[in-house]
């Protein structure tokens, strides 16, 4: 897994390092200390994760943010000395999926990185697959398609998936979907179950609920009902 660090202060990015390769040894790490640099990496390798300093000389860490979820596909993570909640709405809206502050507290970065821990065993090409999935899974995604934008075979992708994630493509994806429409029918009581359907990847309304009831034990109504009383 290829990891981008992006600081102006080359003491930060060797402390940002150094608590990273506690929990992720064998990754491979990228530094630089502008986006300048940052974007010339990029260019030459997949990176997976960024974690991105918001002060940067020149374009900033969240205008690099901007450039980089537009052209490329990887979590982002921003950096700041400063508790700022303007920059945090920003970051928010940017889609990065965590914000943290200076100095780095073991602790916290701990915990950002726990969700990644399971991706360390797997080969780049099914973290980029993985990647892939999670952040499209709300349209129409097929395992054709999957293999042509990391560039392998689809047949050699299916059994690679099976081999390392422990299940098939659809199987993954549908579980994917219907962790996420669990979270939004409890988030979003606004949006009819139809409509959580639709954005969460399904064919039809009815399909959702077939598979919901079948992997959850109850339909998505009922469940919304449950889990907003509980």
């Amino acid at each position: 897994m290829n990891i981008l660090l992006v600081d102006d202060e080359p003491l930060e990015l060797e402390q940002l390092e150094y608590l990273i390769q506690k929990k992720f040894s064998t990754c491979k790490f990228f530094k630089a200390l502008d986006a300048s640099q940052a974007l010339q990496i990029v260019k030459q390798h997949d990176i997976f994760l960024a974690f991105l300093d918001i002060q940067l000389p020149g374009k900033s860490g969240l205008d690099l943010a901007a450039e980089l979820s537009r052209s490329y596909t990887m979590d982002i993570i921003m950096v700041t000395a400063f508790q700022n909640f303007e920059y945090a709405q920003t970051s928010i809206r940017l889609g990065v999926v965590d914000y943290i502050t200076k100095p780095v507290i073991e602790e916290e970065l701990m915990e950002i990185l726990a969700k990644y821990q399971r991706l360390s065993r797997y080969s780049e090409q099914i973290i980029k697959a993985l990647q892939i999935i999670q952040q499209e899974y709300n349209e129409k995604l097929t395992l054709n398609y999957l293999a042509s934008k990391i560039h392998i075979n689809s047949a050699y992708l299916s059994r690679k998936f099976q081999e390392e994630v422990g299940m098939g493509f659809s199987e993954y994806l549908n579980d994917f979907r219907l962790q996420v429409a669990q979270k939004m029918l409890v988030d979003h009581p606004e949006l009819s179950i139809s409509t959580i359907s639709e954005r969460c990847g399904f064919n039809s309304q009815h399909y959702f609920s077939q598979m919901f009831r079948k992997t959850i034990g109850q339909s998505p109504r009922d469940y919304r009902l449950k889990e907003t009383f509980r």
